[in-house]
């Protein structure tokens, strides 16, 4: 089973997409509202996945993404946007070490679920 912790600074953003992943059958093993927390849990934690949004207070998530890599390169971190100019926001969370693939809000489940099967498999 698939390990995933949620990042994103919106309590209500978290419980959609933890709902959204628990469907596909993967665990929750944890969760943060920034960044500095995020790399926190998973040092602690060692997800297989993470679910990072990009723009947070504090440590945002293309920072938060370097962290967590620099602690375990084996975690795939999938990006989590709203902003526009999504093209420009990737290309620092690609170099910062994220998927290749990235989710956007508003959610809608079977293209989460797409982009989650894709970086993690099924």
């Amino acid at each position: 089973m698939v390990r995933v912790v949620v990042v994103d600074d919106s309590v209500f953003m978290r419980e959609v997409l933890k709902d959204i992943i628990r469907s596909i059958g993967w665990e929750i093993v944890g969760e943060a509202a920034d960044g500095e927390e995020a790399i926190r849990i998973c040092r602690e934690l060692g997800p297989d996945l993470v679910t990072m949004d990009i723009i947070m207070p504090g440590i945002g998530g293309e920072e938060a993404t370097r962290g967590i890599k620099a602690d375990n390169p084996a975690i795939k971190v999938i990006m989590v946007t709203a902003v526009g100019g999504q093209e420009e926001i990737m290309r620092g969370a690609l170099a910062a070490g994220a998927e290749s693939d990235h989710i956007t809000k508003p959610f809608k489940k079977d293209l989460v679920r797409t982009a989650l099967e894709k970086v993690y498999g099924k």
